[in-house]
Formats: structure tokens, sequence, C-alpha cells
């Protein structure tokens, strides 16, 4: 693995095409994308100057990172579309290996692709990985001392850097507790994901539970199915109360 890291910083080579898109028009499109870890959760893609199509306006504004020096800020512009801020650069970055680059900002893109499928949220890091199995084990979940949800047939999702989760068919969820919620987030390996809150007649607790109706092709094994957040409920685990664990939904 060819990797440039200072501090928490990690930077390597990507071997997908990535396009950035700003209203339906092309901002980037490069198969030699860098991946660059700017937090330890997932990376951000930091894309070659030459394979940048929109036109990047300097702000006159910098930004500082203690890890990649100093940015300049950058208008991008296409016909029609702009998005204020949504470039830097970090030319004289004490990493070598960003200075030819430019990040984009990923919510001000209209649209990402991988190849040609979209991705969400962030970039898929290639070393994170998803498992979905069937179990027989017994998962029983508490809310202010009230049993809301207790099943023989979970799916136990195993994803890298996050605890066990466990999905649970809707009949063994009370769902008479359950409020729907207007929130919804996104997950660039499970897909699109909608919320309910909680109300055991002690108070509601917002969003407290989630499915992915739709989920991606290789998160289908979920699709329906209800997951409370075990850093905020009592799980019971074949009987044996859960340690809540500390992530940062926490």
């Amino acid at each position: 693995m060819d990797v440039n890291s200072r501090g928490t910083v990690r930077v390597e080579p990507g071997k997908k095409r990535v396009r950035a898109y700003l209203a339906g028009q092309l901002v980037a499109d490069t198969r030699h994308p860098s991946l660059v870890w700017e937090v330890p959760y997932y990376p951000a893609y930091y894309v070659p100057r030459g394979d940048v199509t929109a036109e990047l306006v300097p702000t006159g504004k910098t930004e500082h990172s203690p890890s990649r020096g100093d940015a300049t800020l950058y208008d991008v512009r296409v016909s029609g579309a702009w998005a204020a801020s949504a470039a830097k650069r970090y030319a004289d970055s004490p990493l070598p290996a960003i200075r030819d680059l430019v990040r984009f900002e990923w919510a001000a893109m209209g649209e990402w692709l991988e190849e040609d499928e979209p991705v969400y949220t962030h970039p898929r890091d290639p070393y994170h990985r998803v498992d979905i199995l069937a179990s027989s084990r017994h998962v029983r979940v508490e809310v202010d001392g009230v049993t809301v949800a207790d099943s023989r047939r979970p799916f136990i999702l195993f994803e890298t850097g996050l605890p066990p989760r466990y999905y649970l068919p809707l009949p063994d969820v009370r769902t008479d507790l359950l409020t729907p919620s207007a929130t919804q987030s996104h997950c660039p390996y499970k897909g699109a994901a909608t919320y309910w809150s909680v109300d055991t007649g002690q108070g509601a607790h917002p969003d407290l539970v989630w499915t992915y109706r739709a989920p991606l092709a290789e998160s289908q094994k979920i699709a329906g199915l209800a997951c409370f957040y075990d850093e905020k409920t009592d799980v019971y685990l074949d009987g044996e109360l859960q340690e809540r664990p500390r992530t940062h939904f926490a």
C-alpha cells in the first residue's frame, strides 16, 4: 500500500474512476483520485488539477489545517451555477502528495459517481467491510424499562469500526410505540435510512430506531428491518445485558 502520512492524515491513490457534478454539469472526472483520511472514520477524494473541468475562482480566503497546511479556497463555477468556497487546494502542504490536488466539498456537489454508480455521504473506504448474517440469537431491547422489541430471528450487521447492529423484523417490534420521523440519513454502504421516535409513555426518544426500506444491493438482507441505537437503549443478547457502546452516534 502506497501511503503518505503526516499526523493522523493518510494519503493513498484510489483505483476507481470518480466524477463530481454540480447542477447536472461535470465538475471533475478522474481516473486517478487520491483518498485522504482527514478523519479516522472515512476518506475524502482529492482530484488532480488537470482532471477538473469546472472553473475555479479564487475567493481570496484561506483555511488552515495543522496537518495539511494552508488551503486556498475557490468558488466552483459551471454554466449557470456556482458553489461558494466549495473547493480548496493545499499548494504548499507539508504533505507533498496533495499539493497538486483539489478537494471539493462533498455536500456542495449535486452528485458523485464511483465508476457509473452514485455514492452518497462520503467515498467508500476500501478498508471498510459490512457483513450481514442471519442469526437465531435472542435479542431484546428495552427503553425506559419497557420491552420495545423481542426477537429470535435478527440479522446482525457487522461493520468495520462500529458495534454489531441488530436488525429485527417489524412483527417483533412494538410498532405501537413508534412514531415516524422526518429525519433521513445516507450511508455509502447501505443507502438511505428513515427513522422513528420511541415513546413508552415517559417521554419521546427522537430518532431512536431506523430502517433501510430500499437498501443498496449489497445490503438487501436488512431491507425493511428495524434497528435500535445500542448506545441509547438497553439491549439483552441471549438474556445478558450488553454494555452500551461508545461511538460518535452516542
